[in-house]
């Protein structure tokens, strides 16, 4: 058994022996709250996934393609996508999602929808096909292919005769969908621009969901919307410092909805909501999407990816983070060696984890409150909380307090609002002997939260 899948059975077995000493003051059980599937679980513990934008813009150093661009650009030279796989499996990822097609609506994939495809470009002599290579290379390193197809077609006539390229948009996801074997993530866009008739398309979202629903039964898919992950609000890194997994149907109607009261939504959840819809944080690791030459001296820093992994991961989401192929067909190596640098800091944080082994004393405070104390035994000094809920119960935590006792006095540490899968809190170290975690508010009667304490950073 691993070190987290220990943590995860101590935690259920003390979760269960709280809840059954609550019971009895707590009244009756409330309704059932909404629960992960198998496949969230799954997927909210992989953390961290990469993200591959590759395309035609790669080779015309734009971001959105208009459709016109000349195939006989897309060559690239050395593409090694077990070079992709391999260093995202160093790096500690565990999934990467590739853009099969841009709002460009060039296919990576020799499609039978169109002749703007790999197969007319000259690599491979035509004969290439992009995606086929990158499920071989994450299967062969043992990771989780995704894909992403965008909605928005800047090339197809069709576009903005709904129905008609509602269907063509159909063949495509079907190709993809059943040619390559088992795919983890199917990654949606609300992006929808005018057609070149003038015309600007309406989606048929349920279809495209339910066509994925039934030729990847077990792939998570995700948009604005959902219906199983949502996007977390912005492209900054950031998860909301209060994020609920479980949201309002209603809140986020379709992918691309606009407003303030749909951004407030994505980014914090709803902790009334009568779905389980965690939320992806995606960001790149340049300023740009795709790899732009100009951009080798702006790749963000260790310290930029770990503040992000803590304001995204560490608030109950996960990280997507693009990292672009160049027009070799390569990943720079200025971008790997940040991914590597990345976990060797993010290592180190986690090294130690002082309260394992110390088991806390949980006692119930109220209704919809309660503590727990670590008896650190000798004075330490702590300057990271590493807080997990059991979600496969649900999320419920919705006010917390974490104090130190320096010896003479009991001092606070960090506090918050949600937890979730997990939440991080850094916070100047503090040398203390015992810490006490204090539920301040739940949905319901506690259960006990799995505390992790770390050193610091130095």
């Amino acid at each position: 058994m691993s070190t987290l899948d220990r943590r995860e059975f101590l935690a259920a077995v003390a979760s269960a022996s709280l809840s059954g000493r609550l019971a009895a003051q707590a009244g009756p059980v409330p309704a059932a709250r909404p629960t992960p599937t198998r496949a969230q679980l799954e997927w909210q513990r992989d953390e961290l996934a990469l993200f591959l934008h590759f395309g035609i813009n790669t080779f015309t150093n734009r971001e959105w393609g208009d459709g016109t661009e000349d195939l006989q650009l897309f060559n690239p030279s050395a593409l090694n996508a077990g070079q992709w796989a391999r260093t995202a499996r160093e790096a500690g990822f565990r999934a990467l999602i590739l853009t099969a097609k841009h709002h460009d609506g060039f296919c990576l994939w020799p499609t039978r929808t169109t002749i703007h495809s790999v197969a007319s470009s000259p690599w491979r002599g035509g004969a290439g096909d992009v995606v086929q290579e990158f499920v071989e290379a994450c299967r062969a390193e043992g990771l989780k292919p995704g894909l992403y197809l965008s909605p928005w077609d800047r090339n197809n006539v069709a576009y903005g005769d709904s129905p008609r390229y509602n269907d063509i948009y159909c063949d495509q996801l079907v190709e993809l969908l059943t040619g390559y074997g088992p795919i983890h993530e199917v990654w949606f866009d609300g992006a929808n621009g005018e057609g070149p008739n003038g015309r600007r398309q309406e989606y048929d979202w349920p279809r495209f969901w339910g066509l994925v629903r039934k030729h990847q039964p077990d792939a998570v898919i995700f948009s604005d919307a959902g219906p199983d992950i949502r996007w977390i609000g912005n492209e900054s890194g950031s998860a909301g410092s209060t994020n609920w997994s479980t949201m309002d149907q209603a809140a986020v109607p379709y992918p691309g909805a606009p407003g303030d009261a749909v951004i407030r939504a994505l980014q914090q959840g709803d902790p009334e909501g009568t779905v389980w819809r965690p939320g992806e944080t995606d960001v790149s690791i340049r300023p740009g999407w795709f790899y732009h030459p100009e951009e080798d001296g702006r790749v963000k820093s260790v310290d930029d990816l770990v503040g992000i992994y803590l304001s995204s991961v560490g608030r109950n989401s996960k990280l997507l983070l693009n990292v672009p192929p160049t027009r070799e067909g390569l990943l720079h190596e200025i971008d790997a060696a940040r991914l590597l640098q990345l976990r060797h800091r993010l290592a180190a944080l986690f090294l130690e984890d002082v309260a394992m082994g110390r088991a806390p004393v949980w006692q119930s405070t109220g209704p919809r409150s309660a503590h727990a104390t670590v008896d650190l035994a000798s004075p330490t000094p702590i300057g990271i909380a590493d807080l997990h809920e059991n979600i496969a119960l649900g999320q419920i935590v919705a006010r917390y307090e974490l104090e130190g006792f320096d010896g003479s006095a009991w001092i606070p540490l960090s506090g918050g609002t949600t937890i979730g899968y997990r939440k991080i809190d850094r916070f100047e170290p503090r040398v203390i002997t015992r810490a006490r975690f204090r539920i301040e508010d739940a949905l319901e009667r506690p259960r006990p939260v799995r505390i992790g304490l770390y050193r610091s950073e130095e």
